[in-house]
């Protein structure tokens, strides 16, 4: 598989749905496959919150390979003998584009606090520049999961001729109150902080010891992500081998898998990057412009594929159902796909399961 990692630096204005601008903004992308002679094989593939533009392949040195490389490579769903796979960083993030810690246009300090509030829409506009400024007018897909899915959902409504075949996984028309619930958590974790310092820390204050604050937030984000039935086949009630029952602070296996997966977590991702892109999560309606949602899913043309996941308890399956039921009343069945996945593993499937819904992904590519 050709894998090619690129950032590409935009001397333009971005003016941004809040009514900011970003005088110049920088996109961290990755490519797998080749693009044809007729620039019609791109799929574009948008990652989740604590994604990047890495979503396939190893880096040198590397033991883990990107997120979604069990579905990106030579003759797998995303076959890169057949299509032009491509991944952008989204604004916000801390992994080579723009954001509240990157240095702005003229080199000087990180805007932080001062960076604007982004929103999907907004990473998707800077996204359409870096397709177009490599001479992709029309991809044959997009897909994305979670936050990914929110980003595909806005291809499909604020620019419907771009392509063909949207696929969301585990993702929603509007951020529940349920799941901003959990994003709150993270974000006092972090606001409330004193070593975060109103957003004025060294990107290498939290290489040792992380933003304890970050670490609890994420350990309750994190059990979003699963689910009552998986943490219990996963954990049961399995205690610490070194640690007393007795003793106050003696961990069951499942407390000490948060505390791993929240600290190391807030080790290598940015605290401001994370605050930024759970707003933009939250604020996120495809119907906020619109006068509802019917009104805002008309203006799609594509063939829309939804994928949900039984088990998913942060964006539940009636979530992506009410997508379909829309479409359906307005006489626009035939548009839409809706495939609801058998399994208890919980949100995270999308990124884990996938031979539980591959064969959807293939149809729909297909079709």
């Amino acid at each position: 598989m050709q894998i090619q990692t690129s950032k590409k630096y935009f001397d333009e204005q971005l003016y941004l749905e809040s009514g900011r601008i970003l005088e110049g903004y920088t996109l961290a992308y990755e490519t797998y496959g080749k693009l044809n002679q007729d620039k019609t094989n791109a799929i574009v593939v948008f990652h989740a919150l604590t994604g990047s533009h890495h979503a396939a392949g190893k880096y040198e040195g590397d033991s883990k390979p990107g997120w979604w490389d069990s579905v990106i490579g030579d003759g797998k769903v995303l076959d890169t003998t057949k299509y032009f796979v491509i991944c952008a960083n989204i604004l916000g993030s801390c992994f080579g584009s723009s954001g509240p810690t990157s240095e702005t246009k003229k080199g000087n300090p990180p805007l932080r606090l001062k960076f604007p509030v982004i929103t999907i829409s907004d990473m998707v506009r800077a996204q359409m520049n870096l397709f177009k400024s490599l001479g992709i007018e029309e991809a044959y897909a997009v897909i994305g999961g979670s936050l990914g899915g929110m980003q595909a959902l806005c291809v499909g409504v604020e620019y419907p001729n771009f392509t063909k075949r949207v696929i969301m996984l585990a993702s929603t028309y509007a951020t529940s109150p349920w799941a901003i619930s959990f994003n709150k958590l993270a974000m006092e974790g972090i606001v409330k902080d004193p070593r975060f310092k109103d957003g004025n820390y060294e990107k290498e204050d939290f290489n040792e010891l992380p933003l304890s604050g970050f670490a609890v937030g994420r350990m309750a984000g994190h059990i979003s992500f699963l689910s009552p039935h998986s943490m219990q086949k996963k954990f049961g009630r399995n205690y610490v081998e070194t640690d007393g029952l007795y003793e106050l602070f003696g961990r069951f296996q499942v407390e000490r898998y948060l505390e791993y997966n929240g600290h190391n977590f807030a080790k290598r991702f940015d605290p401001l990057s994370y605050i930024y892109i759970i707003k933009a999560m939250n604020i996120f309606d495809a119907s906020r412009n619109y006068d509802s949602l019917s009104d805002s899913l008309k203006n799609i043309e594509a063939q829309m594929t939804l994928i949900s996941f039984r088990g998913d308890m942060l964006f539940m399956p009636s979530e992506m159902e009410k997508i379909r039921d829309c479409l359906r009343d307005m006489g626009r069945g035939e548009r839409v796909d809706y495939h609801c996945v058998d399994s208890n593993y919980g949100h995270d499937a999308f990124l884990v399961e996938y031979d539980k819904f591959d064969f959807y992904i293939r149809k729909a590519l297909e079709k």
